[in-house]
């Protein structure tokens, strides 16, 4: 009995202490921050997935160094009602929604021809809308859920939008992409999960086609003013675990060690505002800072191969 009592004694003190500390745990966990006082007055932006999380801290920052910012969205009713609340905290009148369906092709196709007939500059591309470990289901064109919304989806969007984006230079595009690539390998004999799904590694995956997506990208904008990085921003309270009842479960135990969504779209921010990265391309970024890639991320022949299967399965032809 005394032992059992010297335990409980001591996990309550360690509750206790770590309730103490839990606001400087916080502030340490919360990450860099984007330093940088850039203007982007003239500049337009467009972020996907911006009407919640990081997606959409992301946008009211930009927008209130004055940018004219598109939000790309599938949910029409939540992004007007960011738009609204974004124009009317920062007084940018410019911040405009726009349908977009990462999950179907034909969706991406129609959002990019309106785009390239709408606008007449596009200085800075943000992939920032993603799935995570949801249960197995097909995008309309019948690609796994996760690698088709998070890497498909755009890649595809990345390649229809370059040719605007390269005539507005200087330009950048910014993928966010996560540490889970990390645990990611690309498989190529089933890249659709079609044999065996397991919802963590489809993300890991995806997150991981999103490096290589960035690194064989730099290659290819080499001699264009058009750079590209990726991001990891960090573990960050947002809708993306809702699938999850693990990982919703983790987030509430260790809630002081989670971003909030203003934290983690710091390195976003960072990557497109940043003058000191103006020349910088295909780099992998965390905390406003460089960042550790794994092998497996900066190998140029999977980066090459994934590049040339997603063509194929997208029936493009991006040289």
């Amino acid at each position: 009995m005394s032992a059992l009592f010297a335990i409980i004694v001591f996990c309550a003190f360690a509750a206790l202490l770590l309730a103490a500390f839990a606001p400087y745990i916080r502030r340490c966990a919360g990450g860099g921050v984007c330093t940088s006082n850039a203007r982007l007055n003239g500049k337009t932006i467009l972020i996907t997935g911006a009407n919640t999380g990081i997606g959409k801290e992301t946008a009211w920052e930009l927008a209130r160094r004055g940018a004219r910012v598109i939000l790309a969205c599938r949910d029409l009713t939540k992004a007007e009602a960011a738009a609204h609340e974004i124009r009317e905290d920062t007084g940018n009148k410019h911040v405009i929604v726009r349908e977009l369906d990462l999950a179907n092709t034909r969706s991406i196709y129609q959002f990019a021809e309106n785009i390239i007939k709408e606008e007449k500059l596009i200085n800075i591309l943000i992939n920032n809308a993603g799935v995570m470990m949801c249960p197995f289901m097909k995008t309309e064109d019948g690609f796994e859920m996760q690698f088709g919304v998070n890497h498909l989806g755009h890649f595809l969007l990345t390649y229809l939008l370059l040719d605007l984006i390269k005539r507005s230079t200087p330009a950048r595009i910014v993928n966010v992409s996560s540490f889970a690539h990390t645990f990611g390998r690309i498989n190529f004999k089933d890249l659709q999960s079609e044999e065996s799904y397991d919802g963590g590694q489809a993300y890991c995956q995806s997150k991981l086609a999103n490096v290589l997506f960035t690194r064989e990208l730099a290659k290819r904008l080499k001699d264009t003013k058009v750079t590209t990085n990726s991001v990891h921003p960090g573990c960050v309270k947002s809708e993306l675990i809702r699938h999850s009842s693990v990982m919703s479960l983790a987030w509430k135990v260790l809630s002081f060690l989670i971003k909030t969504p203003k934290q983690g779209a710091q390195t976003s921010i960072y990557c497109a505002v940043a003058e000191e990265l103006q020349a910088t391309s295909g780099k992998h970024f965390s905390d406003c800072s460089p960042a550790f890639v794994a092998p497996q991320g900066r190998n140029d022949e999977t980066a090459r191969k994934l590049w040339d299967v997603s063509c194929k399965l997208l029936e493009i032809r991006w040289d």
